[in-house]
């Protein structure tokens, strides 16, 4: 299992870029939802009182490219938003900087991200908000306000047709999110994303069943990632199906 990174050094990095802005840092994703599996992220959100200035983006790209996935280490996901673009709440709200690993050959390419509108950003806030799991300032319901649930649904339901996008490249994940929306969508919870297939499993035809356990086992490091002779796309087809009736109801 990799190693994971030490969030005090990615504290006093963001201290040592973002001095007078940087307000709080906290955990959410797998690291609060039932700990962390074989393949996750570590996922963080800062909270700062401006918008990050250029020169501050391509330097928290150069610290992160040299520590996230390497020597053995986890991948960070580090979103940062501003304060002000998040409370009070509005819909959608805004990314103001992303790293992820998935986007490590354009920041060697020098490709430095920008603010966004960000619908992913209402279940990462939902999830922060129930984990007020602090690594640095004060607990985040003092930063940031409570996604109501209409947006929270239909935030977790904008990003589908670009996950079914991404099927062939990045199976394991896409078939666990949808298993994750659905859930959600359902229970208003948010589980870990094993949990969440958990969930669903329950709910599929047989013919289904061995695609989103093979899902969950590899998540969980209890199978290899192999594909062969499982039906992936009509899974997840039959995954859509399950949100849009339940978003609809």
């Amino acid at each position: 299992m990799p190693d994971q990174p030490d969030t005090r050094q990615l504290v006093r990095l963001l201290r040592r870029i973002l001095p007078d802005s940087l307000l709080g840092v906290y955990l959410h994703g797998s690291a609060t939802l039932g700990g962390l599996r074989p393949h996750s992220d570590i996922d963080v959100l800062a909270v700062v009182r401006e918008s990050v200035r250029p020169a501050q983006r391509r330097e928290i790209i150069e610290e992160l490219l040299a520590v996230s996935g390497v020597g053995g280490r986890r991948y960070v996901e580090l979103v940062v938003v501003v304060r002000d673009e998040v409370r009070p709440w509005r819909y959608p709200p805004t990314c103001d900087f992303l790293y992820g690993d998935w986007l490590r050959e354009e920041y060697e390419r020098g490709v430095i991200p920008g603010p966004e509108a960000s619908p992913d950003l209402a279940p990462l806030l939902t999830m922060v908000l129930r984990a007020d799991a602090p690594v640095y300032g004060p607990p985040p319901g003092e930063l940031i306000d409570a996604v109501p649930h209409a947006d929270l649904r239909r935030a977790v339901v904008a990003g589908v047709p670009e996950l079914m996008g991404e099927l062939d490249s990045d199976t394991r994940n896409v078939l666990l999110t949808l298993a994750r929306i659905w859930s959600t969508l359902v229970t208003g919870d948010i589980r870990s994303k094993d949990a969440a297939a958990s969930w669903v499993l329950g709910r599929l035809p047989a013919g289904h069943r061995a695609v989103l356990a093979r899902a969950r086992a590899v998540y969980l490091g209890e199978a290899d990632e192999c594909w062969d002779g499982l039906e992936t796309r009509a899974c997840a087809e039959f995954l859509v199906r399950g949100i849009a009736e339940s978003y609809a109801s």
